[in-house]
Order: structure tokens, then sequence, then C-alpha cells
């Protein structure tokens, strides 16, 4: 989404509204999300905030089973004309007056994302042997003994000492 600020940039107090449609099959989006933001000069610094709110279909990291994940991602950054030093990350360069909004959008929808996707925080996950999931109820499985420790269940102790 291009956002024109030319008339932003150059007057103190003026604002410009937008929303649109965030196309996001890669990072599978259950159906585009929906931008809605504004760009506002307050004092001679230009702000673009807003807010994403966006559906994912995803897979537990833990039980494998598919759910629907939602969230609300607000964004605020602060946007020049121009820089005085290139290693600044907290301003962004608009060059012309002309922005893409949605390369930055995504970063952040993406930034925003749990690093574990989760079905349930309490979600059990699958039995490292038998792969039963869970959360259905608890296998069948013998807890069994870890083999490190067999030699010493051989060993008995004397009460002759």
């Amino acid at each position: 989404m291009q956002l024109f600020l030319e008339s932003v940039f150059n007057n103190p107090g003026e604002k410009l509204e937008f929303s649109f449609s965030l196309n996001g099959d890669d990072l599978h989006f259950a159906q585009p999300a929906l931008v809605v933001g504004q760009a506002e000069n307050k004092a001679g610094i230009v702000t673009l905030r807003g807010i994403v709110d966006v559906g994912m279909n995803a897979a537990c990291d833990r039980c494998a089973e598919p759910f629907s994940y939602r969230a609300e991602v607000p964004f605020s950054h602060t946007l020049v004309t121009s820089r005085e030093s290139e290693e600044s990350d907290e301003l962004i360069l608009v060059e012309n007056f002309r922005f893409d909004a949605e390369p930055l959008i995504r970063e952040e929808v993406v930034f925003s994302m749990p690093p574990k996707m989760l079905c349930r925080p309490g979600c059990e996950g699958l039995c490292h042997r038998c792969g039963q999931n869970l959360n259905e109820g608890p296998c069948q499985c013998v807890p069994g003994t870890d083999p490190r420790w067999d030699v010493l269940s051989s060993l008995t102790l004397s009460s002759n000492v």
C-alpha cells in the first residue's frame, strides 16, 4: 500500500488515515489481514501508527493439531525524509514523500508471532514413544526406566558395614 505523504510532511497537524487488506498466503493467514492506521504530523514529527487484525491457520508445535490464531498487532514508527546517519533503525526513511507500508507491516506481524505456536497454553503434546495425542487422554505406554541407571539397579547395599 503506497502512502502519499507530501501534505503530511509539509503541514504540522495534518493527518492521513488509511486502511487496506494485507495478503498473507505465505504466512498462512486465514484471510487477508485488516490494517487500519494513520500518518500524523505533530510539531514536524511524522508518526505512522495503527493496528493489524490478523487471523492465521497454524499447526500446534506440541501436538501438531491444526488451530486458528488471532491477534491484533499494534505498530508505531517515526518517518523522516532524511537522516544524518544510516545507523539509526528507529527512523524510517521516506523518499519522494511516498512510502510503501506493506513490507514494514508484514515485518511487524512476523515479529509479533509467538516463538512457539500452541493450540492452547496447557497443550500436553504427543507421547514420545507411541505418538498418542496426550490432550485426548493418556497413552497405553508403560513408563520405562532410563537405561543409563540399569547398572545401579543391580547393586545392593550391604548391611555388613
